[in-house]
């Protein structure tokens, strides 16, 4: 089975600005390509920072008024300095949130969420810029059609861990949805075929309807509890 990774789905013709790039220059575009942020790269293409609509924000939430005020907290200081700021070494956000490009789908996602951001700038090893991957890249594995995601669960799931029962099992896919129906000798094996049937790219959900012969779950319970291998 394979492991979609950010270098599936990422986007190679990524966009980027120097650190020398004009407030007005990162403001046009913005708006031309309709991007939300953009990474700022240095001479070698490393990634130093990404500055983003909300930075850009800050010139006219603070116009006027750029002078830090007594007890105001780091972070509102910040903003307030980025008010005054012409080029992109001033205005972006740093260190950048980044992702090596063997990153796993999953792990960017939950990047992203940590890190609140919609678009990660992705590197190579040494740091260079070599794509971008947004939340709607990420969900580009759940195009992928039913007939490769049946053939996945079938020969990656069923077939490797439910050996001695995989004639017996069926699999169904409609729009991502996975239906394992048919009989297995434990339960553990039915329990064990479903979880590993969500973890196949592309699943929506999985549906189980797997009969079994003996109930071996409280045992399992029970010998893990006292120590049993």
């Amino acid at each position: 089975m394979k492991n979609w990774t950010v270098d599936d789905v990422m986007t190679t013709a990524v966009v980027s600005v120097d650190t020398s790039a004009t407030y007005r220059d990162v403001v046009d575009l913005l708006t031309r390509h309709r991007f939300s942020a953009v990474p700022v790269v240095d001479a070698f293409q490393h990634v130093v920072g990404v500055v983003s609509e909300a930075d850009l924000l800050r010139k006219i939430e603070y116009a006027g008024d750029e002078t830090p005020r007594l007890f105001e907290s780091r972070r509102r200081r910040g903003e307030r300095a980025k008010a005054g700021s012409r080029t992109a070494a001033d205005l972006m956000s740093k260190p950048p949130v980044t992702v090596l490009s063997r990153t796993s789908i999953a792990a960017a996602a939950r990047l992203m969420d940590t890190e609140d951001v919609k678009r990660l700038p992705v590197t190579d090893d040494l740091g260079r810029l070599i794509g971008i991957v947004s939340r709607g890249d990420l969900l580009k594995v759940h195009l992928r059609p039913d007939d490769e995601i049946l053939a996945d669960v079938e020969n990656e799931v069923i077939k490797p861990l439910l050996v001695e029962d995989s004639a017996n099992v069926a699999v169904a896919v409609v729009n991502g949805v996975v239906t394992l129906s048919g009989e297995v000798d434990r339960a553990s094996s039915a329990d064990i075929a479903t979880r590993s049937a969500l973890r196949v790219p592309g699943v929506v959900d999985v549906n189980s309807t797997l009969e079994f012969a003996h109930d071996d779950r409280e045992s399992l319970r029970s010998g893990m509890f006292f120590g049993v291998a």
